[in-house]
């Protein structure tokens, strides 16, 4: 299905939604969009594989809310999200696409959050719950939500959810919802249990695959810069101020590198903060709130992050260290060029393993990313890859 030919007035789509995505700035619909939203609209189960970074948000959160009866005070609409991080996220997005509609409502449940502010948010009758599977079975244990009314249910990032070890909760919950209409799953990989729970509870589902060697792969330019261990952090820093970068995500591969590196280039004199499973959920919410409202020009994160940021001018990301694994590359940089713009990603490469692993990643994802060098006053430039030599031929 090509973009080009369709608009999201041609998806049959109300007038407030349409107002609310022409002021959001989105006037074509990614090939996830294009593709999911019919079926939804349908009320067809849907199992979809796609790339992160591809708007697989508005992919669910548009034909759910066409579907909400702004009359009924019931929940009919769940998603389920790995973390709380995503789960907000989502929830911001679908306030956003609810601009010119009235009377209809969104709640967010997760843990490590004061259980009673959220039962005051259900208490406002939510026809939209936006949940963390384990917090949202402490509500229904203390009966502070039902079930028995929803009509669609989304899992988000289904393959991260269910290798969470939330494969228990998440099928309660689908049990529980009866009389549902239809089960959407998203997922960047269709992992085996992604598939169980679609062989368990979707019918004739709907299966979409967008590659991410399509049009919808985010634009984002790579490089890497080669320096010793103990320069990695003062290269990161004349790297990020010799390019005026003014928004920049930082990805380190444990809570202790994250902590001390956002505490060295906070005694440099940068304004950056980190967000790892440390830091209190209150103290991380200001961080995100801070960071996706432009006043934050740096944040240093582990993968506990990756996934759960949604910021759509993120200017370039930096690995700090090379990801342990292949998939974290991808969604770390996939941080940055979204939304059609642009994207920068770098990786600080301080030994030869990182050097090996980063080499596999390239490989493995189809990237090319290309070595460069700072100099000391800031200046890039490409650097030249020899060619191994040639081997030698022995004669006996």
């Amino acid at each position: 299905m090509e973009e080009s030919n369709i608009t999201f007035e041609s998806l049959g789509l109300s007038e407030a939604m349409l107002k609310a995505l022409e002021k959001k700035g989105y006037g074509y619909p990614t090939t996830i969009q294009a593709e999911a939203i019919p079926y939804f609209l349908q009320w067809r189960d849907v199992i979809a594989k796609a790339p992160t970074g591809t708007g697989k948000t508005f992919a669910f959160g548009i034909p759910m809310i066409e579907h909400i009866d702004a009359e009924c005070e019931d929940v009919q609409g769940l998603i389920l999200a790995p973390t709380r991080e995503l789960a907000i996220q989502i929830g911001d997005e679908l306030r956003g696409l609810l601009t010119y509609f009235h009377n209809i409502r969104v709640a967010v449940l997760y843990g490590g959050a004061g259980i009673g502010s959220q039962i005051k948010a259900l208490e406002k009758k939510p026809q939209i719950v936006v949940a963390t599977p384990g917090r949202l079975m402490d509500h229904y244990n203390r009966k502070t939500i039902r079930l028995d009314k929803i009509q669609t249910v989304v899992l988000d990032e289904a393959d991260r959810m269910l290798d969470m070890g939330f494969f228990k909760d998440v099928t309660r919950i689908i049990e529980k919802v009866r009389n549902r209409k239809n089960l959407g799953l998203f997922s960047a990989t269709i992992s085996q249990e992604v598939m169980t729970v679609s062989w368990m509870y979707q019918r004739d589902e709907v299966e979409i695959t967008v590659e991410p060697k399509q049009e919808d792969r985010p634009d984002i330019d790579q490089y890497s810069l080669t320096c010793t261990p103990l320069e990695k952090a003062a290269t990161t820093l004349r790297l990020i101020r010799s390019q005026g970068y003014e928004r920049v995500m930082i990805f380190c591969n444990t809570k202790h590198m994250c902590q001390r590196l956002c505490d060295d280039f906070q005694r440099a004199g940068l304004d950056c903060e980190c967000l790892h499973g440390d830091i209190r959920q209150q103290q991380r919410e200001k961080t995100m709130q801070r960071y996706r409202s432009g006043k934050l020009p740096v944040l240093v994160a582990t993968d506990v992050a990756s996934r759960g940021i949604d910021v759509d001018d993120v200017d370039c990301v930096i690995n700090f260290d090379v990801p342990e694994e292949n998939e974290y590359y991808v969604h770390r940089i996939g941080r940055t060029g979204r939304a059609k713009r642009k994207g920068i990603a770098w990786s600080i490469i301080g030994n030869f393993p990182e050097k090996a692993k980063l080499d596999e990643i390239a490989k493995y994802s189809n990237y090319t990313i290309q070595p460069m060098l700072l100099s000391e006053d800031g200046v890039l430039t490409k650097e030249e890859v020899k060619a191994p030599p040639a081997p030698k031929r022995r004669f006996r």
